[in-house]
């Protein structure tokens, strides 16, 4: 991003545009996008935002997480996409995203500030960066979401066995469904099969009962994590937005 010094009307960026100062709202925003990698939900949602302020372009967001030994693997990527998300914002001239209370917030947040990756951020102990990782745990979160959508149709009487996509009608579970493939670069247009697996292929209608089950347990399990660390996070926290049911700035 390249962008001067705040003026009293807005940024200007480096091809002379100005933009307006962001304010609290668009950087909460932005935050929103940004998903535990794990339990698929917004981080603002999780009340894993603790606190996050602009003064003249400059951001400090600060995060929080449901115990002191979350695995850092997923603390990392939580930080690093806060990061990118908020530096996204149009105006914005730099941003501070600090994990606290948690044993490697030092390491994440050097390596994070830094841009240093995973493996530089634990030298000697991490010896590869988590592409694998988000790709599992996208994988998962689609199968949620295609259990979610297949269970809202058959509560409408229609059977998800042969339908294409564009028979679906619209839906928050299938907005959520359409996002979840463009993620995985999966077919995403009206003719593609509804029952695509999590690596793009047709599920066969004689697998398809198996294949659902499974899908059905994984989103059960993204469920109960979820509600497992609320209440963690409830207990370390009391005062947490997710105890107060607080889900905006």
């Amino acid at each position: 991003m390249s962008v001067s010094s705040p003026d009293r009307d807005g940024v200007v960026e480096g091809d002379g545009t100005s933009v307006p100062l962001p304010g609290r709202d668009g950087i909460w925003d932005a935050l929103a996008t940004v998903r535990d990698p794990e339990l698929d939900e917004p981080i603002t949602e999780l009340g894993f935002v603790r606190e996050a302020e602009v003064r003249e372009g400059r951001v400090s967001v600060r995060l929080r997480l449901p115990t002191y030994f979350c695995a850092p693997n997923f603390a990392y990527l939580m930080v690093a996409d806060a990061r990118d998300a908020v530096r996204a914002v149009p105006g914005v001239v730099a941003a501070e995203i600090l994990l606290e209370d948690h044993f490697a917030s030092d390491e994440i947040n050097a390596g994070v500030a830094e841009a240093a990756g995973f493996a530089g951020s634990f030298p000697g102990e991490a010896c590869e960066e988590l592409d694998g990782l988000r790709l599992t745990f996208r994988r998962k979160a689609y199968l949620a979401s295609l259990d979610r959508l297949c269970t809202r149709l058959a509560a409408e009487g229609r059977k998800p066995v042969r339908l294409r996509l564009g028979d679906a009608p619209e839906s928050p579970e299938l907005a959520r469904l359409l996002r979840r493939r463009a993620e995985l670069g999966l077919d995403c247009s009206p003719g593609s099969p509804l029952l695509l697996d999590e690596r793009g292929e047709p599920i066969p209608a004689e697998q398809a009962v198996p294949r659902l089950r499974f899908a059905r347990a994984v989103r059960v399990g993204i469920e109960g994590n979820a509600d497992l660390c609320r209440g963690l996070l409830r207990t370390r926290y009391p005062e947490s937005a997710a105890d107060r049911g607080e889900g905006g700035p």
